[in-house]
């Protein structure tokens, strides 16, 4: 008997919904394309997204060895024929050249990553972004954010505070100055969403 390898996050089940209602807004109806989703984790959320948009290709990817593990697990437990075998990518090395996809990447997606990951992984996604999305794809982002100078929730302060106590690398990142390293490499900022639990999400178009 195989061992069930996936892994299971409750924020992950509470708030896969809620982005999906976003992501229904950017990505294609119809047609074939290519999702890249960084920094995938559990595989949760790839399961979840590529169930229901059926007609896409999913490409997960994660630098830890246990997450793509996890999200091996999932594609085979839900039986899924729309996501391909996880890569390992990590944001803060990756080279946007070596990323060669046959298909058009119709839209990154990226949950979760940039506050528990240092500032080279923002620039590197966004690098990627700027790399491999076809001219008007879009790239989704999920997560906390602090904005106009502060953050948005007495919690997120807190957990700002507890972010950088576990790696000064780490913590809640200004919302403008995302935007302005999506900028810097031609992503344009289209809709900040605000979402459940103090997070937003932020689609830039290539």
């Amino acid at each position: 008997m195989t061992a069930d390898l996936r892994q299971h996050s409750s924020p992950s089940a509470r708030n896969r919904g809620p982005i999906m209602a976003v992501l229904e807004k950017y990505l294609p109806a119809q047609g074939e394309g290519l999702v890249f989703e960084v920094a995938s984790g559990s595989g949760m959320h790839t399961a979840f997204f590529a169930e229901a948009f059926s007609h896409l290709t999913f490409q997960p990817s994660d630098p830890d060895e246990a997450a793509r593990a996890s999200i091996k697990g999932w594609i085979e437990h839900e039986g899924l024929t729309n996501v391909r075998t996880p890569l390992h990518v990590d944001a803060m090395s990756v080279r946007p050249d070596d990323l060669a996809f046959e298909t058009p990447v119709v839209a990154m997606v990226n949950i979760n990553m940039i506050h528990i990951s240092p500032w080279a992984a923002c620039e590197g996604l966004m690098a990627t972004a700027a790399r491999v999305l076809s001219t008007g794809a879009h790239l989704f982002m999920y997560g906390p954010y602090a904005r106009d100078g502060g953050h948005t929730a007495p919690s997120n302060a807190a957990f700002d505070e507890s972010l950088r106590a576990r790696n000064p690398a780490w913590g809640i990142r200004h919302l403008e100055e995302v935007v302005a390293c999506a900028e810097k490499n031609g992503l344009t900022p289209v809709e900040v969403v605000e979402m459940p639990a103090n997070n937003l999400s932020v689609v830039y178009r290539r």
